[in-house]
């Protein structure tokens, strides 16, 4: 493969190679934008989800994240250790909530605008109205591979 082949994104035949590259090369890019606050995507996505979903239960956030029990747990580890994270017993003592502690909503406050630069940055790159049909593209799409059974 050439260098400039290598640098340059192809089509290829496959939706799910297509998307897994996106992902791969779109969460490099926010993580150099992230890296001055010390944060992974990852970590700075789950900050969000908390600050627009607090008291969310981990089973709950894991169905709106599609990421296993485990990957979340694992996930969720280096916030615990920072202090940033905090969890309680639900009415149902075998759930607990999650909520971000007022150091978890500082260090999201703080990464913020490195996230929004990055946000904004590929908004311009792509467009506005590309950009919005992007977005609602992703989301449309989860939603419908979420419903759809897997084949027999």
């Amino acid at each position: 493969m050439s260098k400039n082949l290598a640098k340059t994104a192809i089509r290829l035949p496959c939706a799910c190679a297509n998307l897994r590259r996106a992902s791969r090369v779109v969460t490099q890019y926010y993580e150099a934008f992230l890296r001055p606050a010390g944060l992974r995507a990852t970590q700075f996505t789950l900050l969000q989800a908390l600050v627009l979903a607090p008291e969310i239960s981990q089973k709950q956030l894991s169905e709106v994240l599609e990421i296993d029990s485990t990957t979340l747990t694992r996930t969720l580890a280096p916030l615990r250790r920072q202090g940033w994270l905090s969890s309680h017993s639900a009415e149902d003592r075998r759930e607990s909530r999650l909520s971000l502690t007022a150091a978890g909503m500082r260090e999201y406050k703080r990464a913020l605008p490195y996230w929004q630069k990055a946000q904004k940055s590929l908004e311009h790159d792509l467009g506005k109205e590309y950009w919005h049909h992007l977005e609602d593209a992703a989301v449309r799409l989860a939603g419908i591979v979420i419903k759809t059974s897997t084949p027999e």
